[in-house]
């Protein structure tokens, strides 16, 4: 991003963008417990949003750990009672409420629920050794996002296991674990922020989707 302050905290329509992600999940339950993992030299800064638009009532923060896994790790120490788990990307600040809600219907039936979208461009997989590629039917495939939902009996057993590198989302700490995944629909507007360019869509659809902050 070319920023030295992490992408969460940047300003998106005089907002943080951490603030439409917050204020989502919020507004889809009412009974929805958020626990916030920080960076801890971050930590500040979060607690300020929270200041600002926000109350503590629903909202616990913790700090964040040396890879994603040990972050969430970290927000799972503080899920105290047995319920259904969503773990976001705090720059997902597009998230609707309509997949929220689908998630967790979904893995309260299914255990878990974790929302993809399918490419639009052809794909080809590089093997940097032979210096070759080739071509992947895209239509076998498909691209992970979040909230990556479960029910704390799946999620937080599955997070006792040791880290291994090939942890890149909670997804596959689960598979690890000797679990299938079940997957729901995703939403093409659910973007991640991680570059300029991305910022600069998600003011339009904010716009688009009439979320701009009153």
């Amino acid at each position: 991003m070319g920023s030295t302050l992490p992408k969460q905290f940047l300003l998106l329509h005089d907002k943080p963008v951490l603030y439409y992600t917050l204020k989502a999940f919020l507004e889809a339950y009412d009974d929805l417990q958020i626990v916030l993992v920080l960076p801890e030299e971050y930590s500040d800064i979060g607690k300020e949003v929270i200041d600002a638009y926000f109350d503590y009532s629903r909202i616990q923060v913790t700090f964040g750990g040396e890879t994603r896994f040990h972050s969430v790790q970290n927000g799972l120490r503080l899920v105290r009672e047995e319920c259904i788990v969503f773990v976001h990307d705090a720059v997902r600040c597009l998230v609707s409420q309509d997949l929220i809600r689908e998630c967790y219907e979904h893995a309260s039936i299914m255990g878990t629920a974790v929302p993809v979208v399918r490419p639009k461009d052809s794909i080809r997989l590089l093997n940097e050794e032979s210096n070759d590629n080739e071509v992947l039917d895209r239509n076998k495939i498909v691209m992970v996002q979040t909230p990556q939902t479960f029910h704390s009996k799946i999620l937080l057993p599955a997070f006792n296991i040791d880290y291994k590198e090939q942890f890149t989302d909670e997804a596959t700490v689960v598979e690890s674990f000797g679990l299938k995944i079940s997957l729901v629909e995703g939403d093409e507007y659910n973007i991640k922020i991680t570059k300029p360019f991305d910022l600069l869509v998600a003011e339009v659809l904010l716009e688009k989707m009439n979320l701009l902050p009153q």
